[in-house]
């Protein structure tokens, strides 16, 4: 069985965005984030999200953090507390040591380098605290604007899995990124 993975004790922050362990308070905000079109569009949450998703959703990551299979944190202004966003470890392979990421911006924090900073400091984290070597993000080939933002924290694209199933028996081709410690920027 993998290890529990310890919450941080204290909030993860670059000075910009600061990120903190799910919980019920965001639980509105995460349900406001399923209805998004972009979400639904290029993220494994359900195109018809059940009312109280948000309640599930942090359930979930509340679960993980338990079985250590994954960690969920709310993104965060550092400055005023306000919801940006969620960022994640949603796979966690503590044998091999690598884990997956997954990151949404609410619609109105978008374009400002939400997402970029969130997996710099969650990638940080996750090297140092969970002494992950290797980390993924498997991005519909179509979201450029996913691409790019992992690509500016040194993540490289290792090729194209095609005709993967993606969600709700929907097939799409995903690019697999990763990125080894030390690779970070």
């Amino acid at each position: 069985m993998p290890p529990r993975v310890a919450r941080p004790t204290v909030p993860l922050s670059d000075g910009v965005v600061r990120l903190e362990p799910l919980d019920e308070r965001f639980a509105a905000a995460l349900d406001a984030l399923a209805t998004d079109p972009d979400v639904i569009r290029f993220t494994r949450v359900p195109s018809k999200p059940r009312e109280g998703f948000g309640a599930t959703w942090i359930r979930a990551y509340n679960n993980g953090w338990d079985d250590g299979s994954r960690a969920g944190f709310a993104i965060l202004d550092d400055a005023d507390a306000g919801f940006l966003g969620m960022a994640a470890f949603v796979q966690l392979e503590h044998e091999s040591h690598q884990g997956e990421i997954g990151y949404i911006v609410a619609p109105a924090a978008r374009g400002r380098g939400v997402a970029v900073r969130a997996i710099r400091v969650l990638a940080a984290w996750g090297f140092s605290e969970l002494g992950l070597e290797r980390i993924e993000a498997w991005i519909d080939v179509g979201n450029d604007v996913s691409k790019r933002v992992v690509e500016r924290v040194g993540f490289a694209c290792g090729g194209v899995e095609h005709s993967v199933d993606f969600k709700e028996g929907l097939r799409a081709d995903m690019a697999v990124y990763s990125l080894r410690a030390g690779e970070l920027r």
